[in-house]
């Protein structure tokens, strides 16, 4: 449960009128924002690719004569932010069609293929469809905790979440795998509802990119540095574990804030567009801290803004982003943004108190019910 819900809600309902004028609000911003996407925006993203070539390079370079302290820490460095920033500005954002328009085949979201061991379209249907389809809502996006962990109350507690502050740890850690395997459903497996052979079916893709990544980080450039194999090795190791829980951290804060709701299937019935863009904001959580901290995330700092506009560029974000917050502030919608430190601090709270039974509150409206005029209330107290 939210803090929304435990008390007063942090956004009132809106009335059908105001959330029509709040979605036509949203619409004429994001094309406002299409028409004027073009070279600028091209420009952005092939500097991100250069980047992200040209600190892999260098960061492995330096790993090469890793035998010497300072330059296995710089290399290591230089490749995991190197990595953090293929994983978060590039793929994550080109896998979402976002320069589709510029028709560069290496840009191509439908086509494009990340440097982590899960598979590219694994995650276009887990998380670009079933996620930003069904952002927050229990039962059906499988973010809410990842099967793993209970992150709001009104999920059923069972005893295994007594660990989760341990395995929260081990899910930061190896971060990319716990994505490689999240469309799996390992668990209909565990319960007997998957057959052995539908199960091996799905993993194919999956492990064969899994090998592809393993051979490539843990045996090939290892072994090409020949005498410094293990520094390598360690620096692959490492590198790949920054990206891994700085991935996470931005998605959980993104995500599971105190003021973050999540919401019951109920609210998917004649879901209009409107419906889904309140839904998108009060469920999501921002970050403020800065042009570097916009490239690192990915621009996942702004998750308000990508999960109201998952296909704009990203770059575009924190410039929309006073503009949402004005809608926003216009229809008394808690628009929820804070320091990195801030909202990191209460997704360790929530990790840390839903380890433990907790009783949810009422579902906070995101919608006024209708008010009747008098006849049908008259009619409606002589039908009951």
């Amino acid at each position: 449960m939210t803090t929304a819900t435990l008390s007063q809600p942090l956004s009132k309902p809106l009335s059908p009128t105001e959330l029509q004028s709040f979605g036509d609000e949203i619409d004429a911003l994001r094309a406002r924002t299409v028409a004027d996407i073009g070279d600028r925006d091209a420009r952005y993203i092939r500097r991100v690719v250069k980047g992200v070539r040209y600190m892999e390079a260098a960061g492995r370079a330096l790993l090469f004569i890793g035998i010497f302290p300072p330059a296995w820490i710089l290399g290591t460095l230089l490749l995991g932010l190197a990595k953090i920033l293929e994983n978060m500005e590039l793929a994550h954002n080109v896998m979402h069609g976002q320069y589709d328009w510029m028709n560069d085949p290496t840009l191509d979201g439908k086509t494009y293929e990340w440097d982590i061991v899960g598979t590219s379209d694994n995650w276009r249907k887990t998380h670009n469809f079933k996620h930003h389809t069904y952002t927050n809502v229990r039962g059906m996006d499988d973010d809410i905790g990842y099967g793993l962990l209970r992150i709001f109350p009104e999920q059923r507690w069972r005893p295994f979440f007594l660990a989760q502050p341990f395995i929260a740890v081990i899910f930061a850690l190896l971060f990319e795998w716990g994505v490689a395997i999240q469309d799996l459903r390992l668990g209909r497996w565990f319960a007997g509802k998957m057959k052995p052979g539908e199960l091996g079916a799905a993993f194919k893709p999956v492990g064969k990119k899994m090998r592809r990544q393993v051979i490539k980080d843990y045996v090939i450039f290892p072994l090409l540095a020949g005498p410094f194999f293990l520094p390598v090795l360690l620096g692959n190791i490492v590198a790949n574990l920054m990206r891994n829980v700085w991935t996470f951290s931005i998605i959980f804060c993104g995500h599971f804030t105190a003021d973050a709701e999540t919401f019951p299937k109920s609210v998917l019935k004649n879901e209009s567009r409107a419906h889904w863009y309140l839904r998108q904001v009060r469920g999501s959580s921002n970050l403020r801290g800065g042009r570097l901290l916009n490239l690192m995330s990915g621009n996942l700092s702004h998750q308000i803004e990508h999960h109201l506009f998952p296909d704009l560029p990203a770059n575009r974000y924190a410039e929309l982003a006073p503009e949402v917050q004005a809608i926003c502030a216009r229809y008394g919608v808690h628009y929820n943004t804070g320091s990195f430190w801030q909202q990191y601090g209460q997704v360790l709270w929530r990790i840390l108190r839903h380890a433990f039974p907790s009783k949810p509150a009422p579902d906070a409206p995101l919608v006024q019910p209708p008010q009747l005029d008098d006849d049908e209330a008259l009619s409606l107290s002589r039908q009951g």
